[in-house]
């Protein structure tokens, strides 16, 4: 394999990474690219070169770690988020597509032209927090995470992007907000259920699983972040939570008893109910 062109690399290993991956062929692509230190249009402009055998040998370990269930993010050290390309790593969530949805949401809320006071509560990577720091750099944005890990992580990736508009702060959930008042709270909590048997196996099984259950059905941080942020939110401010699919009920059920208004639910662009909103009353 050391001396096949670029061409016979990426066949054999979509053929490889087929029973694995949903995506074989951008995952070969992704991670061949990655190995020759190219964008990945140079694999299609030159099929037929052969590269250097140390960079064959760095794609053909990375393919052995992908075909045993490594996320490519972390193959990589990297994905991209709202545009951003962001460090992950094994101590953090790999931001995904969907939660895009919640910084949209999150704009619809935030004047471009005023200045607001928000939070994003579990910041992990810092994902949410950095894109909505982009998209309104007057905003002051505190995020929070429990795990100092996932802050470091978070904190490199605002240095790096030269990002000044967060601060990180270490503690769970609402804790470190004690005492301020927010415009608006943002958070995609763990909502997978102990229950479950999927966050055990592909994939997931690489990522921490406290980022991703919450108790036996899969609520209790949703629960904890409802109970906890009336206290840190302003007259009229919001609460954004992304939840699993099939708890589209559950979340706006739980911000109506707590006594938040015009709680909506929304779907992702795969029409799947993904997060859910509601307004603290006057």
């Amino acid at each position: 394999m050391n001396a096949a062109t670029l061409r016979d690399l990426l066949a054999a290993a979509v053929q490889r990474l087929a029973e694995i991956s949903e995506t074989p062929r951008l995952d070969a692509e992704l991670l061949l690219a990655a190995a020759l230190e190219r964008p990945r249009g140079h694999l299609h402009a030159w099929p037929e070169r052969v590269p250097e055998p140390d960079r064959a040998t760095r794609f053909l370990a990375w393919l052995d770690r992908r075909q045993a269930g490594e996320p490519v993010a972390y193959l990589l050290g990297r994905r991209e988020f709202w545009s951003l390309e962001l460090e992950v790593t094994p101590d953090t969530l790999i931001p995904r597509s969907e939660t895009e949805l919640l910084v949209e949401l999150a704009l619809e809320r935030l004047p471009a032209d005023r200045t607001r006071a928000l939070a994003d509560l579990g910041t992990g990577s810092g994902a949410i927090a950095l894109a909505l720091a982009v998209e309104r750099p007057r905003a002051r944005i505190v995020a929070t995470d429990h795990d100092s890990t996932a802050l470091a992580v978070a904190r490199r990736n605002a240095r790096r992007l030269n990002i000044g508009n967060v601060e990180f702060r270490e503690g769970d959930w609402c804790a470190p907000l004690a005492g301020e008042r927010f415009d608006l709270l943002i958070a995609n909590p763990p909502y997978v259920a102990a229950t479950d048997p999927h966050w055990r196996r592909g994939d997931l099984r690489f990522e921490p699983a406290a980022a991703l259950v919450a108790g036996e059905d899969g609520l209790d941080a949703l629960r904890s972040i409802v109970a906890q942020a009336p206290a840190c939110l302003r007259t009229g401010g919001w609460l954004l939570l992304e939840h699993g699919y099939d708890q589209g009920d559950a979340v706006p059920n739980l911000l109506r008893q707590r006594g938040f208004v015009d709680v909506s639910d929304h779907r992702d662009a795969a029409q799947l109910s993904r997060a859910s909103a509601g307004r603290w009353p006057a």
